[in-house]
């Protein structure tokens, strides 16, 4: 592979990751942090994406470049990742970089040079709102679903597994083609605490950090268990205390912090996490959500342990492998990348991943949109309510696309 090499320059004026990313590019953000880019310089799997990184020849001074890559569900696959030829890095501490990989150091300056002279112009224009059809359909058909999810909810019953996740699929059908600039800017709206990314047709708002280094410090924010939102300030935290209160709840989200303890605190001097479980709310339900933050005692790569978690029992199941070869069995539909994880990386190993959930796949001709969600099933699982869990989840991204 031909040697890359990138150089990078600061600018001041604020500019929006998701006008950088548009309808075509890459983005990963989570309140106005991260990075969006355009075109690609390089790809790579998760296996090599660490050495394609670490070979590009930066130049003195200049904002390291980040790789943008998604993993599947499947366990151990290796994924897709992306060194942009172009990106805009929004850091913590408020700094713009702009970061440019070429083939030779003078086009990667002639590149940023072009690059910098847009990205100071004055902000382009919103995308025109403009009103079609839509249609709604179930992919996975609901009798096959309930059924996925009284198997599941006997198989631990039966002491097989403690818990395994079951999803559905639904597609949105419309007239026109979907405007993948103007769901991110209503993702942006309603969900700019979630981390936000869009991903060669994979566009979503998740609200869950699967796992985050900086340095030496490596955090996770595992979530499970959900309910409704309302609206109602008086509702959601009747809402939030039932979610709280309830046993079926708690179990769920005791198995996730567990597996993303047990896994992270091999590499780890330390590793704190909160006792209890808390409310995490976004803009259409409630989740429990536990915080996990430990510093690192050996080099350990983002992109590794996001592969080690991957899928959580948030997503997946436990055991892992039992309850990943049940849901193949039952549910009827291939995951593809939902329940998976989707984020960023450098060289030094740094980076962070979000579980890639409340998120859809569009068709090329965008004209089509396929949406997942599911729930975890343990013993005391209703699959009517599980059905009606799903509905509430579905809502993040249908909100964003329908627009009659």
């Amino acid at each position: 592979m031909t040697a890359l090499h990138s150089c990078s320059r600061r600018f001041e004026n604020p500019v929006d990751l998701n006008d950088v990313a548009r309808h075509d590019g890459l983005l990963f953000v989570r309140d106005g942090v991260g990075v969006a880019a355009r075109g690609t310089a390089a790809e790579a799997p998760s296996t090599r994406v660490q050495d394609v990184l670490a070979a590009i020849a930066v130049a003195p001074g200049s904002f390291p470049p980040r790789a943008i890559g998604a993993l599947p569900f499947a366990p151990g696959g290796a994924g897709s990742f992306v060194i942009p030829a172009l990106s805009v890095v929004k850091t913590v501490a408020g700094e713009q970089h702009l970061v440019a990989v070429a083939d030779t150091a003078a086009a990667a300056e002639a590149l940023l040079a072009r690059a910098h002279a847009q990205i100071t112009l004055p902000p382009t224009s919103a995308p025109r709102a403009h009103a079609g059809r839509f249609g709604v359909a179930a992919l996975t058909a609901v009798e096959v679903y309930l059924k996925a999810v009284t198997a599941a909810r006997d198989a631990v019953r039966r002491g097989e597994i403690t818990k395994a996740v079951i999803a559905r699929d639904i597609e949105v059908t419309s007239t026109d083609p979907i405007d993948i600039h103007a769901v991110l800017l209503r993702l942006k709206a309603s969900f700019g605490s979630s981390y936000r990314y869009s991903f060669r047709g994979l566009v979503g708002a998740s609200p869950e950090l699967l796992v985050e280094v900086e340095d030496q410090t490596v955090r996770s924010n595992p979530l499970a268990g959900t309910t409704a939102r309302t609206g109602d300030p008086a509702t959601d935290r009747a809402l939030a205390e039932a979610l709280l209160a309830s046993e079926k709840n708690q179990i769920e989200h005791r198995v996730v912090v567990d597996m993303v303890h047990d896994t992270l605190l091999p590499y780890c001097s330390y590793l704190d996490w909160e006792p209890d479980a808390s409310v995490v709310a976004v803009a259409n339900v409630q989740h429990l959500g536990t915080r996990v933050e430990g510093r690192l005692n050996r080099p350990a790569h983002v992109v590794d342990l996001a592969r080690l978690l991957c899928p959580t029992p948030a997503l997946g199941g436990h055991p892992r492998d039992t309850a990943v070869d049940l849901i193949r069995r039952v549910e009827g539909m291939d995951r593809g990348l939902y329940g998976g994880a989707m984020g960023w990386c450098d060289a030094a190993g740094n980076g962070t991943f979000a579980v890639t959930i409340r998120c859809a796949e569009f068709a090329q001709d965008r004209r089509r949109a396929r949406l997942l969600a599911g729930g975890g099933i343990v013993a005391d699982s209703d699959p009517e309510a599980e059905l009606a869990e799903t509905q509430a989840k579905f809502q993040a991204m249908l909100s964003a696309i329908v627009r009659p």
